[in-house]
């Protein structure tokens, strides 16, 4: 009797569970059971396997072979267990010597001429092997991925034959360059490829609402007729935010290789944006899938999701937005799985206020543009902290080249500073502050926060909105260095409701 084990790990989700690979050698009429819960991807690999080996030089044993993928009630998938499945038959066999397997873990997917191809989601493979301190072998074409996380005991191979090669001692196998800097320090911020606010001709209000927006990382809705620069704003707001730390870098990437979408080492610190198209569905958006797969709101973890042209969005696929906007993470249950994905994004939208594009069209009665902007449900609304007015631009603002405007570098200063106060004070972002925390604070004169209460029932708002107004109130005094919050920034922060005023005045009709 001939068994041996091998190590490997599973795909779920952001989590690389342990794998047992069980293989057994039998005497008896040739066969191969592959037993564990399988799927159908991992059920093809016997054929793989056996191709892969003879083709490599190696003998396919003629006996009796059971491979257990432990443990049993773990679903598996993919073509990740070829090599385990390969290097566990070898070492029962004992063609390769078994002590030499016993401190590596084993990943990739064979070819049928013994070549070793890439998988994807690996990075957390990757991680949780650097947790437990344990070698790892992978292919080759996956090393970049390795390279993000610059874990130094891992091993690249490309053939099956050179891994032999390395597990018998004959040879070594590539490993990661201990001279890679470049995760360890991110550039200054930079970030011409993505435009400057300066290029933008006037809306001042509205660059001052989206500088307002990125120091508190508070969610904006631009309201405005076709034309005046909202989707070329929203473009620009990773002009003006701060480079993710190398830890937040690694948690997004994380997510790009759990989705299979390839990572950009040289934007590895810019952080994403995400711009779906308004015909996009629900599990595009949210995530899912029989095997779930991270969405459009997790791939703009610690990013921007920018959704344009809001009102063309299905409601129920904006109301499914709601939940994560407030948690911060998404669960997704399904009968194979139920994962959860971080999906901490900044939710900046565009649209127009009426159908015609513009509120002033004379086709445009005020019950067309109700209904119009009913598309929008009253929560998922009081979801957005700022919601600004870009107007058309004055008769002769376009030619006027004597106008100085701010750059994005300007602005980005101003707005890394200001989330410095932010961290330093509270160890949170402004938009992440409670109830009880704005309230435990001294930061409002009684009498302003009876104005702001006065205010909002005769706006009609709820106590989000209330709690929003605070923390909006909060950054621009962060903005301007203040310790504590006037009625002028109140007032300022009030000044940022153009839907609700919007809302006000067509029902007074």
């Amino acid at each position: 009797m001939a068994i041996a084990c091998v190590k490997t790990r599973a795909n779920k989700g952001v989590d690389a569970p342990s794998v047992t690979v069980e293989v057994h050698l039998s005497n008896g009429l040739p066969a191969f059971n592959l037993v564990g819960l399988p799927e159908t991807s991992v059920k093809e690999a016997k054929e793989r396997v056996r191709s892969a080996i003879i083709n490599t030089g190696l003998e396919f044993p003629v006996r009796r072979i059971t491979v257990n993928l432990a443990p049993a009630d773990l679903p598996k998938q993919g073509g990740r267990y070829d090599l385990p499945i390969a290097i566990g038959i070898l070492a029962a066999s004992g063609q390769i010597p078994p002590q030499a397997i016993i401190p590596l873990e084993f990943v990739g997917e064979l070819a049928l001429s013994g070549y070793i191809r890439p998988c994807q989601g690996l990075i957390p493979v990757i991680t949780a092997a650097q947790r437990q301190q344990i070698g790892l072998v992978l292919p080759i074409d996956n090393q970049k991925e390795a390279e993000l996380v610059g874990y130094q005991n891992v091993h690249f191979t490309n053939t099956l034959q050179s891994l032999c090669s390395f597990l018998h001692g004959q040879t070594s196998l590539p490993s990661l360059d201990n001279n890679i800097q470049w995760q360890s320090s991110p550039t200054e911020h930079s970030h011409n490829p993505l435009g400057c606010l300066s290029d933008i001709i006037g809306q001042q209000q509205a660059k001052l609402g989206l500088e307002i927006a990125a120091a508190g990382n508070h969610n904006l809705l631009m309201m405005g007729p076709p034309g005046t620069g909202k989707t070329m704003l929203a473009s620009r707001i990773l002009s003006i935010l701060p480079d993710l730390t190398y830890e937040e870098a690694l948690e997004v990437a994380t997510l790009y290789s759990v989705a299979g979408q390839s990572i950009n080492q040289n934007a590895f610190f810019l952080r994403k944006f995400r711009n779906p198209h308004h015909t996009s569905s629900a599990i595009s958006l949210i995530g899912g899938g029989s095997i779930p797969q991270p969405g459009e709101i997790s791939l703009a973890h610690k990013g921007v999701l920018f959704l344009d042209e809001l009102a063309e969005f299905p409601r129920k696929v904006l109301d499914c937005l709601r939940e994560p906007m407030e948690t911060g993470e998404v669960v997704i249950s399904r009968a194979a799985a139920k994962l959860t994905f971080a999906s901490q994004f900044q939710l900046i939208a565009a649209m127009n206020p009426s159908p015609c594009g513009d509120i002033n069209n004379p086709r445009a009665n005020p019950d067309q543009i109700l209904r119009y902007l009913s598309k929008l449900s009253g929560p998922f609304l009081d979801r957005f902290d700022l919601t600004l007015d870009v107007p058309k631009l004055p008769v002769g603002t376009l030619n006027n080249h004597h106008s100085q405007q701010e750059t994005s570098q300007i602005v980005a200063k101003r707005v890394k500073q200001a989330r410095e106060i932010q961290l330093e004070r509270s160890g949170i972002l402004n938009n992440q502050l409670t109830g009880t925390q704005l309230k435990k604070t001294n930061w409002f004169h009684p009498s302003d926060l009876h104005y702001l209460e006065d205010t909002l029932n005769k706006l009609g708002l709820s106590v989000r909105s209330y709690h929003k107004i605070q923390r909006v109130a909060r950054t621009i005094a962060d903005l301007k260095s203040e310790k504590n919050i006037d009625r002028s920034h109140i007032a300022q922060a009030l000044s940022y409701r153009a839907m609700d005023k919007l809302l006000n005045n067509l029902k007074a009709y």
